[in-house]
């Protein structure tokens, strides 16, 4: 079967079919680091790390870029508004730049915990501020742009010298609301969006570059247009992120890219969002559940698991009868595995079986078809996680009946399964005895993973060389592979 997605801006299921077969290439928006993550911001990174999982097992390699937004409204608002002396909070008063790095370490930590592997580059939006200041001059120059001329540095996208524009969500301009992104005094037409914002008197020094328009920093959209071009090139694969960020930010995305002359994405895939009572969860509502409070207290294996079980396009509304519906699904898995790791010579085939061990005299194969069906078929991890569960029910049967045999070829599959969803209880990260320690230490390296490769991106070969060296001074070796760098601790 082949591997079918829906792309949000065909509004319909399509054959996917990459520009490389052999280098699938796919950009995620990543957090806006004002404040730590809440779950919603962890189900939809998994929604795309299970993709990813899935288009790897699919065409060999994957490289994923997710980027950390770390200069916007948000994260500037949220830093002034730490800056009252307070002794008791020993981060009030820390500079925006600080805000940010350590919001991303908290994203970092949540993601590793929940087996969510680091991107294959991981660019912040401050170090692409060049690449950003020159896609603006290309829509500048080819009339889709204008500087204001209020003398305030700001420079708009010109919507309505694009015919396009508003095809990724089908809306008609005149039906869409004004952006609120700058001084509307500055604008031809109030739904025109900043590309460069001007430096404003209230806002810190530190947020400011020299542009040809004047001092100033990116505006929110431009800042993935250019570091997607960055680091996969003017056309790739497949876009992702959030359903909400559909409008403005993808449609914007769109408009200012291809209007630029760049074909950009083939494929756009969005996430369904997380809900509380019905109701969609966001830090503006207060009614948001913070991913550290979840993790403290449920098992981040089944918080994964409660997060996949869903399909990544429809809403999940978060109860504490989620976790405790994971929680059981887990345990029937471990359970037959660990019922399976007691007969005598358990996974004695380990990956490759001796050919015919099937019972109809076929060749072994760890992953059935109904499971890779689920998987080509939009990422359907509910029908895949039933075929999990009813190869679970047929090994358990065969050991009630005494073959050992066919339980450990049923465990094998359930291993292979469960592996490319990431929630094999049998691996290492789900062990029991891992602990913090563990999950902070692997945080830390996949943070430090993520900034040698950005290092190597921008060809700062000394600043890569460093941090492999600091990392090997550590008793630490890496691996880097086509599509990942892996780390294991010497001997």
């Amino acid at each position: 079967m082949t591997l079918r997605l829906y792309d949000t801006k065909a509004q319909a299921l399509r054959d996917f079919v990459p520009l490389d077969p052999e280098n699938v290439t796919m950009y995620v928006c990543g957090p806006t680091v004002q404040s730590g993550p809440h779950i919603g911001h962890l189900r939809g990174a998994l929604s795309f790390d299970i993709l990813r999982r899935w288009l790897a097992h699919r065409f060999g390699r994957v490289t994923f870029v997710r980027n950390v937004t770390d200069i916007d409204d948000k994260v500037l608002a949220n830093a002034a508004a730490r800056s009252f002396d307070d002794e008791d909070d020993p981060t009030a008063g820390e500079p925006w730049w600080a805000l940010a790095y350590r919001m991303e370490q908290e994203f970092t930590r949540a993601y590793a915990a929940i087996g969510i592997a680091a991107p294959t580059y991981e660019p912040r939006a401050t170090a692409s501020i060049p690449q950003m200041q020159e896609l603006i001059a290309r829509l500048i120059d080819a009339g889709h742009a204008y500087a204001a001329t209020d003398g305030s540095a700001d420079v708009y996208f010109d919507i309505r010298s694009w015919p396009s524009y508003g095809e990724l969500t089908r809306q008609s301009i005149d039906a869409m609301e004004p952006a609120e992104d700058a001084d509307p005094r500055g604008k031809r037409d109030p739904r025109d969006f900043a590309l460069w914002k001007g430096a404003k008197a209230d806002e810190p020094e530190s947020a400011t570059w020299d542009s040809p328009w004047g001092p100033g920093r990116p505006g929110w959209h431009i800042e993935c247009s250019a570091m997607s071009r960055r680091y996969l090139g003017a056309e790739f694969d497949i876009h992702g992120g959030g359903l909400d960020l559909r409008f403005p930010h993808h449609e914007n995305e769109l408009a200012q890219s291809t209007a630029a002359g760049d074909p950009f994405a083939r494929y756009w895939v969005h996430n369904g969002l997380v809900t509380v009572g019905g109701q969609k969860m966001s830090k503006s509502l207060f009614n948001f559940i913070l991913a550290n409070a979840v993790l403290d207290e449920v098992d981040p294996l089944v918080v994964r698991y409660a997060l996949a079980a869903a399909h990544y396009r429809s809403s999940l509304d978060i109860g504490q009868a989620t976790f405790e519906e994971a929680e059981a699904a887990v345990a029937r898995i471990r359970t037959f595995l660990d019922r399976v790791g007691r007969t005598p010579s358990p996974f004695a085939w380990v990956a490759e079986p001796p050919e015919g061990a099937a019972d109809d005299g076929e060749p072994f194969e760890p992953i059935p078809a109904s499971f890779a069906d689920a998987l080509d078929d939009d990422l359907g991890v509910p029908q895949a996680l039933a075929v999990i569960h009813e190869t679970v029910r047929a090994g358990n049967a065969a050991l009630d009946a005494g073959d050992d045999g066919a339980a450990h070829l049923a465990a094998l599959q359930v291993r292979a399964m469960t592996g490319i969803l990431g929630i094999d209880p049998l691996d290492p990260q789900w062990r029991s005895g891992a602990g913090p320690e563990a999950s902070a230490l692997d945080a830390l390296m996949q943070t430090m993973i993520a900034q040698r490769a950005e290092a190597r991106a921008a060809k700062d070969w000394a600043t890569a060389d460093r941090i492999r060296d600091a990392i090997a001074a550590a008793g630490i070796t890496l691996e880097d592979t086509t599509d990942a760098t892996h780390w294991s601790i010497d001997g």
